[in-house]
């Protein structure tokens, strides 16, 4: 199973998927962003001016591509549940990710995370980002994308422990295994 933790820069995704990696024996954590720095290093300039404009790897086509192969690959080796941690926003390239691993055969959940903009910005503090760095100026975007959009099982944050979050989602994914 392909487990997805979407949500803001500063929502919870690594400490959730990292509690997760440990509640479900085997699994292992693979972050999309990982592709996107390689991506990031090796394409040219010139290239990256014209596929990705606003400098945001998500808009390489490739990324979205390697992103599945790498994913799928991973799964099909090591046969272990992935957890995926990775703010995505736009729909369509959700869609492409879900609906690639399904199409190699995998089985994918998809959890958004969700928290006010105060909580996300205190976050994203309290982890020594600077203000109005890349994660501060995508808050907005994502907020807006989350509550107008598709993107699957939303668990609020604000008020919950990271082993309540944990609990819940490793109930939803035991309801759906059996």
């Amino acid at each position: 199973m392909i487990i997805m933790i979407n949500g803001a820069f500063g929502a919870g995704k690594t400490t959730l998927a990292n509690a997760l990696c440990k509640e479900l024996p085997g699994s292992m954590i693979f972050d999309p962003e990982e592709v996107g720095y390689m991506l990031r290093n090796v394409i040219p300039e010139e290239r990256k001016r014209i596929e990705a404009p606003e400098g945001d790897f998500q808009d390489l086509d490739l990324w979205r591509e390697l992103t599945v192969e790498v994913g799928g690959r991973l799964f099909e080796r090591y046969g272990t549940d992935l957890i995926v941690p990775m703010t995505i926003r736009k729909q369509e390239y959700l869609t492409a990710i879900t609906e690639g691993f399904k199409q190699k055969g995998q089985e994918v959940m998809h959890f958004c995370l969700m928290a006010s903009k105060e909580t996300i910005h205190e976050r994203l503090r309290s982890r020594g980002e600077e203000e109005g760095n890349w994660c501060f100026m995508q808050t907005d975007a994502c907020l807006l994308a989350y509550e107008t959009g598709e993107f699957g099982t939303y668990l609020e944050t604000e008020g919950k422990t990271i082993e309540e979050l944990t609990s819940a989602i490793v109930g939803t994914v035991q309801k759906q295994t059996l």
